[in-house]
């Protein structure tokens, strides 16, 4: 039987004082000043337009995201959650993670944001090494890094993350370590720590820069995990690291295929209907064009023959245990329908299987991209 699952909301802040040549998010280097609260007023009225579809559930978690949201101001930060509440009953335990740029962080700002309700910061890092940012396009160093960190570990706060990239360009195995190391003195309670992939249309995939090949980033990664798994780290999601009980609650409702709302330009969301529908919406991208309240550029339901694909794809990122019940209760399908790909990964030793649970083992951890592909037969 359908359930409709946990509901989380997305917001989204489109502007960077920079493009980063990596970058393929939807974000827009800031040209004058940031139009705080006229952005937020449209953020609101995004909100109301999606309102209706989210069944009256309770917002379990909140994600700002960018583009670099530490550009907004503290009063707009305010003014934005004060209206997410006033419109959406947000549980008094609620993770609320904003997303911060080194090199806009500021003190003051910073207790404004927590006075607003943030009680957990993602901090964009990618490395401590100066030619790597410059290489990067990032506009804080490494003492801003750290000063960072150090200011969000001050605040009090539930959590915060540091994000690093590794096969960066030409990085050496020394180098990409040594970035750890330096993350894990700060002590975050959560680390993200993902491979830099080339992406097209970006300055990157139009002048690709040297990797390091496979052999490298092998020893990268095996090294690397090793080096956090000794630190108190433990491995939760493909890319993700926490310390016990600081996992992400926002990221964890995505890979586990709960729902969540998308406001502001080129948000997605995912929103189960009780008749059984999975929406999804896309919101305009440009700034130009949502600020004249041009909000959504398209909303449909799922085919249910793509759901076994969208359900696993997301499920077999995290390391944990797949309820199997998960899959009738969240896609409204029977077991049947996904079987011939499940036998096909335990043939291949991709995954296990218990009467309660699908296991993604080390070899389906390692190649995730051909498990996922046998679901897309």
């Amino acid at each position: 039987m359908l359930s409709l699952p946990p509901l989380s909301l997305y917001i989204h802040i489109p502007w960077c004082v920079q493009k980063c040549p990596y970058c393929d998010f939807n974000s827009h280097a800031l040209k004058g000043d940031v139009p705080h609260e006229e952005y937020v007023g449209h953020l609101l009225a995004d909100l109301d337009q999606d309102a209706a579809y989210t069944g009256g559930r309770e917002i379990g978690t909140i994600f700002i995201g960018g583009g670099t949201p530490s550009l907004l101001s503290a009063r707009a930060m305010q003014l934005l959650l004060d209206g997410v509440r006033a419109r959406l009953p947000v549980s008094p335990a609620a993770e609320i993670t904003m997303e911060a740029n080194p090199g806009t962080v500021e003190a003051d700002r910073f207790h404004g944001y927590q006075q607003a309700g943030v009680n957990r910061i993602s901090i964009g890092v990618q490395s401590f090494q100066p030619e790597k940012l410059v290489r990067l396009g990032r506009i804080h160093d490494a003492q801003e890094a750290r000063r960072a960190a150090q200011l969000a570990a001050g605040l009090g706060l539930r959590s915060f993350n540091l994000d690093l990239m590794h096969g960066l360009p030409d990085q050496t195995l020394a180098q990409a370590l040594d970035d750890l190391r330096q993350a894990v003195e700060l002590e975050p309670p959560h680390l993200s720590w993902y491979q830099l992939t080339i992406e097209p249309n970006t300055l990157f995939g139009s002048r690709p820069p040297v990797l390091p090949d496979d052999d490298a980033l092998w020893d990268i990664y095996q090294q690397g995990n090793a080096l956090l798994f000794a630190a108190g780290y433990r491995q939760y999601e493909t890319s993700a690291y926490a310390k016990p009980g600081f996992q992400c609650h926002h990221n964890l409702n995505y890979w586990r295929f709960g729902d969540y709302l998308g406001i502001g330009c080129g948000a997605h969301g995912k929103l189960t209907q009780a008749d059984g529908r999975v929406l999804r919406t896309v919101k305009v991208r440009h700034p130009r064009g949502y600020m004249q309240g041009k909000y959504l550029d398209k909303r449909y339901a799922v085919v249910p023959a793509d759901l076994p694909f969208e359900f696993f794809m997301n499920r077999f990122r995290l390391l944990e245990p797949t309820p199997r019940a998960e899959y009738a209760a969240f896609t409204g399908l029977d077991e049947s329908t996904a079987r011939e790909a499940l036998d096909h990964a335990l043939a291949g030793g991709y995954i296990t299987e218990s009467p309660s649970a699908w296991q993604v083992t080390e070899k389906g951890k390692l190649f995730l991209n051909p498990l996922l592909e046998l679901f897309m037969e």
